[in-house]
C-alpha cells in the first residue's frame, strides 16, 4: 500500500474511474449503488489500483447524470445513503483504496435550496449565489450558446432577470464572484475531508470565473486567485490528491494549475490530445482520422513542458468520451493488442494514470438506436443536426464514434443475463459483446487484458524512471510508430508501440540491443514489428 501521509504521494499512485450508474447494482433497480462498489473492491484492489475518482453521487434530479447537485452534503437514493458512502471509505482504506469524490463547484442543479431562494426574490442572499442579468422576456442579455444547445440564458419571471447557464437549463451558474458563497463550498469541502475522502475531481474548474457580459467563460481573470484560496482554505488542509478538469488548459496554465508548490491542484486534466482526431475548426461531432504524428507531438510537448514544473493526468477514456480502443485502436481483430498498446503508451509516461472502468477489459463502443440513448448531449445534438438538414445516417456515424454514452454502458461482468451488473432492466442497454469480453473472462485468462493492466501498474510501483523520469520522444514523423525514451536515477526505459495492422520493420537504438523486456503485448519477439505491438525495455543506471 502507498503511504498517504508522504507528500505527494498521488505522483506513485494509479487511479480508478467509477460511473456509479453503470459499476454494479445491488437492488435490481438497473441503477448502479454504493453497495455494488463495496462489493467489487476486491476485484480492484487486485488490479492495483490506489484511488477511486467516483463521478458524481450526491443528491440529484439526474438531468445530467447527477452533474446537476442539489444537495452537497447527501447522497442520491438512487445510490445509497451517507452510511453507505462510509462503508465504502471504510472498506476502501482497508484495501489502501481512497476515494476522489467529483465535485461540481462550477454550477448547481435548479432544485438546490440556494437556487430555489435565489428565483424567489432578489431580497434573498442566495440570489447573488448565481449569475443574474436584468432584461426582458425575449431579449437575451447577449448571444451566448450553451454547451448542450440553446441559450445560455433562461427567463425567471418571479425576479424579472435572466440566469446564467453554460450546460443545461437545469444547471445554473455560481457566482464566484460573492465571497458568502465561496464560504459555503468551502465548508462543505472541509466535511467531505472530515468523512475521510482523500481526493477531489473539479468538474469544468477552469469555468468558475466566468464574466458572461465579455463572453468569457473559461480562464477567466480571477481564476487563478479563486483557486489558490480554494486551496488554501480547504485541500491544503489535508494530505489530498485534487485535480481539476480543464478544457481550456494549456502548457503554461497547466504548471499553474499543478505547480509543485501545491498552491493550486495536485494536477490537472487537459484535453489536448483527445480533441485531435476533429477536423480543424469543426465541431466535437466531425468525423476525421487521429492525426498520429501530431498525437505523438502534441504528448511529447506536454511531458516536457510540465517535467519539474507541474503535474500530468494520463488518461484515454472516461465518462465523457467513447472507448479508446473503438476509436484510436482496432476493436476488431487486433482489440486485445490493442488495447494493451493504449495503456503501455501512456503507463510509460510521467504522471497519474487513469484508468476508466471498463477499459481494463478492453470494452467497446456500442451502436444502439437513437430512442435507447439517455445522454443529453446525444439527443440534443441528434435534434438540432436533423433539424438542420443533416442525413440521419451521417448523425448516427457520429454519434456511434463520439457519443459519450459509449462509456456509459454497464460494466461486463460476465457472460451470463446483464452481464452480471444487475438482476433488472439496466438503466442503459449493455453492450452485446459482454458475452466475450467480461471480467469473468479477463481473470481466467492470464493473458487478458487486465493483467496487461496489472503489470503496468505493478512495474510503476517497482520503478522509479515511471515516476521521476524525462521524456524525449524518438522517429517523431515515425507514420506508426511511438518511441520514446525516460531516463531518471535508477535507469532508462525504452517504449515502442506500434500502431496498425501491417507489420513494420523499425531499427531499434543501437544502446537498446539486448535490453531487457519488462512487458509486451506478444509471448515472443521478432525482427519486425507486429500489428499493434508494444514493448517496454529497461536498462539499469550505468549499464
Amino acid at each position: 500500500m502507498l503511504d498517504k501521509t508522504q507528500k505527494d504521494w498521488w505522483k506513485r499512485a494509479v487511479a480508478y474511474q467509477v460511473y456509479p450508474k453503470s459499476f454494479q447494482d445491488t437492488t435490481g433497480s438497473g441503477v448502479g449503488d454504493l453497495p455494488g462498489i463495496v462489493s467489487r473492491l476486491d476485484y480492484l484492489q487486485t488490479l492495483g489500483i490506489d484511488v477511486i475518482w467516483l463521478s458524481p453521487v450526491f443528491a440529484s434530479p439526474q438531468i445530467d447524470n447527477g452533474y446537476d447537485i442539489s444537495d452537497y452534503r447527501a447522497i442520491d437514493p438512487l445510490f445509497g445513503d451517507l452510511e453507505d458512502m462510509r462503508t465504502l471509505i471504510r472498506e476502501g482504506k482497508r484495501r489502501g483504496i481512497g476515494i476522489m469524490l467529483d465535485l461540481v463547484l462550477n454550477h448547481s442543479s435548479d432544485r438546490h435550496p440556494w437556487f430555489q431562494r435565489a428565483r424567489a426574490s432578489r431580497d434573498d442572499p442566495c440570489h447573488d449565489y448565481y449569475v443574474w442579468r436584468d432584461g426582458v422576456p425575449g431579449q437575451y442579455p447577449n448571444d451566448m450558446l450553451s454547451v448542450f444547445g440553446g441559450p445560455a440564458w433562461e427567463w425567471v419571471e418571479e425576479v424579472g432577470q435572466y440566469y446564467f447557464h453554460q450546460f443545461a437549463p437545469q444547471q445554473p451558474d455560481l457566482n464566484w464572484e460573492n465571497p458568502a458563497l465561496r464560504r459555503e463550498l468551502y465548508d462543505m469541502i472541509l466535511w467531505w475531508m472530515d468523512q475521510g475522502v482523500e481526493g477531489f475531481r473539479l468538474d469544468v474548474i477552469d469555468q468558475i470565473a466566468k464574466e458572461p457580459d465579455k463572453k468569457i467563460t473559461n480562464n477567466g481573470p480571477r481564476l487563478h486567485e479563486f483557486l489558490r484560496e480554494l486551496s488554501a482554505e480547504t485541500f491544503q488542509k489535508g494530505c489530498l490528491v485534487t485535480v481539476g478538469e480543464a478544457w481550456g488548459a494549456d502548457i503554461q496554465r497547466a504548471r499553474l494549475y499543478s505547480a509543485p508548490d501545491g498552491s493550486e491542484l495536485s494536477m490537472v486534466f487537459q484535453f489536448e490530445q483527445m480533441v485531435l482526431d476533429q477536423k480543424p475548426g469543426g465541431a466535437k461531432w466531425d468525423l476525421a482520422p487521429l492525426p498520429f504524428v501530431k498525437m505523438k507531438q502534441s504528448f511529447a510537448r506536454w511531458q516536457q513542458g510540465l517535467h519539474g514544473r507541474g503535474w500530468n493526468s494520463l488518461f484515454l477514456d472516461n465518462h465523457d468520451l467513447p472507448r479508446i480502443v473503438s476509436r484510436w485502436g482496432d476493436d476488431g481483430e487486433y482489440r486485445v493488442q490493442s488495447a494493451k498498446l493504449l495503456a503501455t503508451m501512456l503507463h510509460g509516461m510521467q504522471g497519474t494514470p487513469y484508468i476508466y472502468q471498463g477499459e481494463e477489459l478492453g470494452m467497446t463502443n456500442i451502436r444502439l438506436p437513437i430512442d435507447q440513448y439517455k445522454d443529453v448531449e446525444i439527443l440534443n445534438y441528434y435534434n438540432e443536426a436533423v433539424a438542420k438538414g443533416c442525413p440521419e445516417s451521417r448523425v448516427m456515424e457520429s454519434i456511434w464514434a463520439k457519443g459519450r454514452d459509449n462509456a456509459r454502458t454497464p460494466m461486463q461482468w460476465d457472460d451470463g443475463p446483464n452481464a452480471g451488473f444487475t438482476t433488472g432492466t439496466p438503466w442503459l442497454p449493455l453492450n452485446p459483446n459482454h458475452t466475450a469480453i467480461n471480467a469473468k473472462a479477463a481473470l481466467a485468462d492470464p493473458d487478458s487484458v487486465f493483467y496487461h493492466y496489472q503489470a503496468l501498474i505493478r512495474l510503476r510501483k517497482t520503478y522509479p524512471v515511471f515516476v521521476d523520469g524525462d521524456f524525449t520522444l524518438l522517429d517523431a514523423e515515425h507514420l506508426t510508430v511511438f518511441a520514446y525514451e525516460r531516463k531518471a536515477a535508477d535507469g532508462r526505459l525504452l517504449v515502442v508501440c506500434h500502431f496498425g495492422a501491417d507489420a513494420c520493420r523499425w531499427t531499434c537504438p543501437a544502446d537498446w540491443k539486448g535490453a531487457r523486456v519488462l512487458l509486451s503485448n506478444y509471448a515472443e519477439p521478432a525482427d519486425a514489428l507486429r500489428p499493434w505491438e508494444a514493448v517496454i525495455y529497461y536498462r539499469p543506471a550505468g549499464t
